[in-house]
């Protein structure tokens, strides 16, 4: 159950908590060796803001990068995995004394120039049918835009992978 106002958040703790959650789609299995996440957190301020939501968009964004990796391993063996990680890395500072910046970079499949500029786009999904609702990201930008006064931008080469951008004012 969401509350109405807006609490002081500690983004650190929203997005560990979430990658705990994901921890199991990110172990070491028979294809892959374990997925690498690198936090470079720097010292934020607490984010007025609606914590479950900003959770949903981390979900997103994370679950989108690990299902990534499962399109650029194709045809690659286990030890050529090994020599180039799956990687996440995660880079949070203050981009002024009133908004956080958080970075989420993946060196996954990466994305075709027309999928990323319609990633936001209500319905747009490029997973086969039954896979995917098409909403993720539309929802996590509503999420950061409409609800937290925000910004959420998507940077991506194919075969170097994908970087969300994400910009909250502290104040909510």
């Amino acid at each position: 159950q969401e509350q109405d106002q807006k609490v002081s958040f500690n983004i650190h703790q929203g997005i560990d908590s979430t990658l705990v959650i994901l921890n199991h789609r990110m172990k070491a299995n028979n294809k892959r060796p374990q997925i690498e996440v690198v936090k470079d957190y720097q010292e934020i301020l607490e984010v007025q803001c609606f914590p479950s939501q900003l959770n949903q968009v981390f979900m997103n964004i994370l679950a989108n990068a690990i299902e990534s990796f499962e399109e650029v391993n194709q045809g690659k063996t286990y030890g050529e995995i090994e020599t180039q990680p799956n990687r996440i890395i995660i880079h949070t500072g203050m981009l002024s004394d009133t908004q956080v910046k958080i970075e989420i970079q993946d060196n996954g499949y990466g994305m075709k120039s027309e999928t990323k500029d319609r990633i936001f786009q209500q319905g747009f999904t490029t997973k086969e049918v039954g896979k995917g609702t098409g909403l993720g990201m539309a929802i996590a930008h509503q999420i950061i835009t409409e609800k937290h006064g925000g910004k959420i931008t998507c940077d991506s080469i194919i075969g170097q992978g994908t970087t969300f951008t994400i910009v909250l004012p502290i104040s909510g």
